[in-house]
């Protein structure tokens, strides 16, 4: 059965399951790089891969226990983002070590569930490496509710949640409560890569958080423009990954993944910002400090320092 309006659309998603498709595909394609603009200015571009494979012991438990995988994945993802959080915050472990030991126990623990599950099938690989051509109805009623309580909240504490991430100190001083912010991302990132999960898959949802903020901060002179950008092109991703896929056979997740990093490479290589911009636009290293409070920049929330929002893009 057509998704109402969307019965209207020409070739190629004129197919039901290219209707539901792009629902999906749209709601992951806005939501994804919201959050991703936080994670890559917080410098944590690389915790959407060390959920990821946590999600993936999820998916082995619902299949060893006979629940939706979905549903173990988001059990699973959740705990331990409040794991690595909580590591993170009490200064347990460093942040590097702490997706460390996600990447690893998540990825171990979830070959030995799987295996226990005797689940090692064509099945997994939607899961690992996404397949949003195959997303029935009870998906969808997961996915769109999720995507959008998750854009909804990010964008009602964009404010704070962008004075947390920008200095953590500066946020202390000035009364946010930044352990509930830093606390609420990751779950947020959480509950983000396993509804991204059945579009780009395990392996590749942090690359849709990441790339199109990679672009967007290229583009942008603004935080606020950025994420408009990345908007945008998680966006184009989507539609053009989902037409390409229907056109001429290839695997939508992986092909949605190639257009945002062509349009980064694109915008790398023409853009005229100075080539270390690059490299600072997917959160691998931020020379400048953040602005202080009262250093004549403007400021968002109760006077928090925002990075470039004084410029107009």
């Amino acid at each position: 059965m057509a998704l109402g309006p969307l019965a209207l659309l020409p070739y190629p998603f004129d197919a039901t399951f290219m209707e539901r498709a792009l629902v999906a595909g749209l709601v992951v394609g806005v939501f994804a790089p919201i959050i991703g603009t936080f994670l890559v200015q917080k410098r944590m571009a690389l915790i959407g891969d060390g959920i990821g494979h946590l999600a993936f012991a999820g998916v082995g438990a619902g299949l060893l226990v006979g629940v939706w995988p979905l549903w173990g994945a988001l059990v699973l993802a959740v705990g331990g983002a409040i794991a690595v959080e909580r590591m993170r915050a009490r200064r347990k472990a460093s942040g590097d070590l702490a997706l460390a030991w996600i990447f690893y126990t998540g990825i171990a623990l979830g070959v030995v569930l799987v295996g226990l599950a005797g689940s090692l099938n064509a099945n997994l690989f939607s899961y690992l490496f996404g397949q949003v051509l195959l997303v029935t109805g009870s998906e969808l009623a997961l996915i769109v509710p999720l995507g959008i309580v998750v854009t909804v909240v990010v964008l009602v504490l964009r404010r704070p949640l962008l004075a947390v991430v920008t200095d953590e100190d500066w946020a202390r001083v000035a009364g946010l409560p930044v352990d509930l912010l830093n606390m609420m991302l990751a779950v947020l990132t959480a509950v983000a890569i396993v509804t991204a999960m059945r579009v780009v898959g395990i392996l590749l949802v942090a690359a849709l958080m990441v790339l199109p903020v990679a672009s967007g901060q290229l583009l942008a002179r603004s935080f606020r423009g950025t994420m408009a950008w990345s908007v945008g092109i998680g966006i184009a991703s989507v539609v053009g990954g989902l037409a390409i896929s229907r056109l001429w056979g290839f695997a939508p997740g992986g092909t949605i993944v190639l257009l945002a990093s062509a349009v980064f490479a694109v915008v790398a290589l023409t853009t005229s910002r100075r080539p270390d911009r690059a490299i600072r636009a997917i959160g691998l290293r931020v020379d400048e400090p953040a602005p202080q409070h009262g250093s004549g920049h403007d400021s968002d929330v109760s006077g928090a320092p925002v990075l470039g929002d004084s410029q107009s893009d």
